[in-house]
């Protein structure tokens, strides 16, 4: 029920209330209001006589948000509607009640029905004005996935500068909401003046200088945070040290030169890596054949982490001038792809600068950077880290260096035909009918194997990564987009002409479709027609479900079929390791399992099984690979914390082990990859704008030490726990081998034969 309060009410309060910015327009004072406002309230209370002083002088008024789907409170002019085609943001003096943070949601509406939505993560504390720009704005609009920490001080006032989303009529402002969803128990809010303002001082305050000579954030302070060049070459000392130590470990332990357990039991060495199921357990086996977990890291390179500079110099504290030490680390590009990754991205092309390999020269000398020097000390880290495996992006002399297993992508690029799901994060799905796709697969993996056919180094394949096989959401127009985004394509699209067949070929004539979709088809031609939408899977109707999901399989057959026939021609002995699943179906899924060695997923959760449904997954009986997780957070400088954000640096180490042992107690999990080695750039990468802490290692080549101690006692614990579960494999095996044995001898008259004692698979795909 909504209530309407009344207009007028008296302030028994003598504190004084403080002055607005400069160039505020203060429309409503909820301590001192007045009718020309309309605030109603929905499943939210707001008491007449409520104001309140703050500890630190203001006055403030109240409100409180009651467990409810969405309580609300709406300001509204009396009449018509306000015009803020003059200002840049919504305006409001508020404070959470709270000792802790709250989310609020922020919607404004203008006449013409449109919205601009924000979300507002409210910090405790003292008051802040809160800043909603009129206009669709985020930190992505400024080149950066995440914005820096707020609130920030402007003119000695804190200022909360919330991301907008959506559009409106500025002119035409009917209503403003503030709410909350489904809160668990009441939560209040304070709030004094309500209007707009200029958000242009406050954008420049927030993001000005946001960088420092070294890449670092300049609005935060903590312990690996490098102040001077001799600082950088200390810690490089130091680490030298105790990466020697390690080391030193490393080559005591039992372990095979591919990082195998050399201990235990023996596979049949073949010579490459190979995959094979032994005692219900799934295991990589190394050329020399020994059990191998595969520990990975992602993106193990020097030169994937410029940024642009272009356009927002103003960001950047120190960026040398031409002529001056380091300005050869400038460059250009231009990463403005179209795609979903690139929607609403700001500074996505133009001259970029690389503190990374700037602060490479500071610390290790020479004129650029020393390729052999940082080749060597990185593979000395992983391997003293307790990794075994150089994952995907990474730098190719890395490889080549015969120190560390590898794997590699295969990325088909081509003309052909794609068609779009509504996710297309990093584009539309390829179309595997068209023969330009075969064409362009094949093309890419002679290149891929030409120099890797015969590594023993080489773990494996990948088939892309993160396509996009489901649409943006759980509802069931997201789990059969491919089928609904085909049919929307016109017909001199293969993929299109290949669903159209099938539907001919199974009800033969549009009476058949018709009865069976329930639909009035009036002829087939009219399938043809670009855009046009199918009906949606109903109980009354499962022929339309059913035809969906055989196309989907259909079409996924087609794709891993095309990538496994290649892959067996040009590199007979290397796996294929799967598609590195972000989004998925159940279709997918299966022909990846069908046709590749090991299903691979990019899981961003707390632990493997939040990610997919592994009872699933072991009813395909293929090895699994966890080619992409991590933990970040926001207090080692850049602002992103990922998917998996935690509250603090500390906590990294700790869910990093408990996601390893959850993976080791998974017999299918064959290994995990973390993304990825180094920290994202402050202001956002080259690719997306992403500017992750996520990193083993910081913008200025300094570890993170404390995650990195906790990091490698996970590792070398998983490798020991594989040796023990080969050795109880082995076991296991023996004994049921010995009894088969004594089986055999006791019915060698009646012909019988012995038992075999376990599954194995090759490098078929």
């Amino acid at each position: 029920m909504i209530r309407t309060l009344p207009a007028l009410f008296a302030l028994l309060f003598a504190a004084p209330l403080m002055a607005a910015p400069a160039g505020q327009q203060t429309l409503f004072n909820f301590v001192r209001p007045a009718d020309v406002v309309k605030v109603a309230t929905q499943d939210a209370s707001l008491p007449q006589y409520n104001a309140e002083q703050t500890p630190e002088g203001e006055v403030l008024r109240r409100i409180t948000f009651n467990p409810a789907t969405e309580p609300s409170l709406v300001l509204s002019p009396q009449t018509g509607a306000w015009d803020w085609s003059q200002s840049s943001a919504m305006s409001l003096r508020i404070q959470s009640a709270m000792n802790w943070a709250l989310t609020l949601y922020i919607k404004v509406q203008s006449a013409d029905g449109k919205t601009l939505v924000s979300r507002v993560d409210l910090p405790a504390g003292p008051a802040q004005t809160l800043l909603v720009p009129l206009q669709a704005n985020s930190p992505l609009s400024q080149g950066m996935k995440a914005g820096p920490p707020m609130p920030v001080t402007v003119d000695g006032q804190r200022v909360l500068l919330a991301a907008s989303a959506g559009e409106i009529d500025r002119s035409q402002v009917v209503s403003v909401t503030l709410s909350m969803i489904k809160p668990n128990a009441a939560q209040s809010i304070l709030l004094e003046r309500f209007g707009v303002q200029d958000s242009e001082p406050v954008l420049k305050a927030a993001y000005s200088e946001l960088v420092d000579a070294y890449g670092q954030s300049t609005r935060a302070r903590w312990p690996e945070k490098v102040s001077s060049d001799d600082q950088l070459k200390a810690l490089a000392a130091k680490e030298q040290q105790q990466l020697k130590t390690w080391l030193a470990e490393r080559d005591k332990s039992s372990l095979d030169p591919y990082g195998g357990w050399n201990k235990g039991p023996a596979f049949d060495a073949s010579g490459f890596f190979r995959t094979e199921k032994r005692d219900g357990r799934w295991y990589l086996v190394t050329p020399d054949g020994h059990p191998f977990y595969s520990l990975g890291v992602n993106t193990v390179a020097p030169d994937n982490s410029q940024t642009y500079v272009a356009g927002r110099e103003w960001m950047f504290a120190a960026l040398p001038k031409a002529g001056e030490p380091f300005d050869k680390y400038y460059g250009s590009g231009d990463n403005r792809s179209g795609n979903g990754a690139g929607e609403g991205r700001g500074f996505g092309s133009g001259r970029w600068y690389d503190f990374y390999g700037a602060n490479l020269q500071r610390t290790y000398g020479g004129e650029g950077l020393d390729q052999k020097r940082w080749v060597t000390h990185t593979l000395d880290r992983l391997q003293a880290w307790g990794f075994n495996t150089v994952g995907n992006w990474s730098d190719a002399d890395l490889a080549t260096a015969d120190r560390v297993p590898y794997t590699l992508p295969l990325s088909i690029v081509g003309d052909y035909a794609s068609i779009s799901t509504g996710t297309d994060w990093w584009g539309g799905m390829p179309d595997p009918f068209d023969p330009r796709f075969a064409m362009a697969t094949e093309r890419a993996v002679a290149i891929a194997a030409r120099d890797h056919r015969d590594d023993p180094w080489l773990i494996g394949f990948f088939a892309d990564n993160e396509l996009a096989w489901a649409g943006p959401g759980d509802d069931p127009k997201s789990r059969y987009a491919l089928a609904y985004g085909t049919l929307r394509m016109t017909t001199d699209v293969p993929a299109k002409r290949a669903f159209l067949k099938q539907l001919r070929d199974k009800y033969r004539n549009e009476e058949g479709l018709s009865k069976a979709w329930g639909i009035h088809l009036a002829g087939w031609e009219l399938m043809e027609d670009p855009g046009f939408e199918p009906p949606m899977p109903n109980p009354e109707h499962p022929e339309i479900e059913a035809d969906f999901k055989y196309f989907q399989k259909t079409f996924a057959d087609a794709y891993f079929k095309t990538l496994s026939d290649s892959l067996k021609w040009h590199a007979p002995n290397q796996l294929l390791l799967g598609g590195r699943f972000a989004v998925s179906t159940p279709e997918a899924v299966a022909s990846c399992a069908q046709y590749c060695d090991v299903l691979s997923f990019n899981m961003y959760t707390l632990k493997p099984q939040d990610g997919y449904d592994f009872a699933a997954l072991r009813a395909l009986d293929k090895p699994v690979l966890i080619t992409e997780f991590n933990f970040g957070s926001a207090d080692r400088g850049p602002f992103w914390g990922g998917v998996t954000q935690l509250a603090r640096e500390e906590d990294r180490g700790t869910a990093y082990s408990a996601f390893l042992k959850q993976a080791m107690a998974e017999p299918s999990i064959v290994g995990v990859h973390w993304f990825q080695y180094l920290d994202q750039p402050v202001t956002g990468r080259l690719l997306d704008g992403e500017n992750g802490h996520f990193g083993l290692v910081g913008i200025t080549d300094v570890p993170f030490q404390g995650f990195v101690d906790s990091v490698r006692k996970s590792n070398l614990a998983a490798v020991d726990q594989l040796g023990k579960a080969a050795e109880k494999a082995k076991a296991a095996g023996a004994v049921r081998e010995h009894e088969g044995g004594r089986s055999a001898q006791a019915g060698k008259g009646a012909g019988q034969g012995a038992g075999q004692a376990g599954g194995h698979s090759g490098n078929g795909h």
